[in-house]
């Protein structure tokens, strides 16, 4: 293990780092979640089937946390979503919002894989395979952040959309 330098130390530091990093981020967006969750149900109220304090629990509850926060998001976008000039259901691509959610949730899982194999390595070789687990699993990461940025522009436009013209599109 003499071979390995400061990379066990290099590695506890950065995951300090991303820890630092990432809790505040977390409250930041949690805070938001609710908040659009809330606007959606002024918007539409018959597009929920789970009450605005799951936009902040759901987060919390193990394995049905990588279901339901989609699940309210989903129900968000729909209920934020113009309707049509007569009233009719219209729908926004969603593609965004999945694509953020698979990415986030295939990232939470190498992470997690990551993490057992690192604490278990014994041996260089194993460590090595850990550290490329590892690097995927921050590639994941960063990617689901670009998505949830990218989600949270667009849910808050499409808000702001409903809020300033009214909940049915123009002719």
């Amino acid at each position: 293990m003499a071979q390995l330098g400061l990379s066990p130390a290099l590695t506890m530091l950065a995951g300090a780092f991303q820890l630092l990093t990432l809790l505040p981020t977390v409250v930041v967006f949690i805070i938001w979640f609710h908040r659009v969750r809330s606007n959606g149900g002024i918007f539409r109220p018959d597009a929920f089937t789970l009450g605005r304090g799951w936009a902040i629990g759901a987060w919390f509850v193990p394995v049905a946390n990588c279901v339901l926060p989609f699940l309210i998001a989903r129900q968000t976008w729909r209920a934020s979503t113009q309707r049509g000039p007569d009233g009719s259901d219209r729908t926004a691509p969603a593609a965004l919002l999945t694509s953020w959610w698979v990415v986030w949730v295939l990232s939470a899982i190498v992470g997690r894989v990551f993490s057992r194999i690192y604490m278990a390595a014994e041996t260089v070789d194993e460590l090595l395979a850990a550290g490329l687990l590892g690097i995927a699993a921050d590639l994941g990461t960063m990617t689901a952040g670009v998505l949830a940025i990218l989600f949270v522009r667009r849910l808050t436009a499409m808000q702001n959309t409903v809020a300033t013209q009214g909940p049915y599109a123009s002719a």
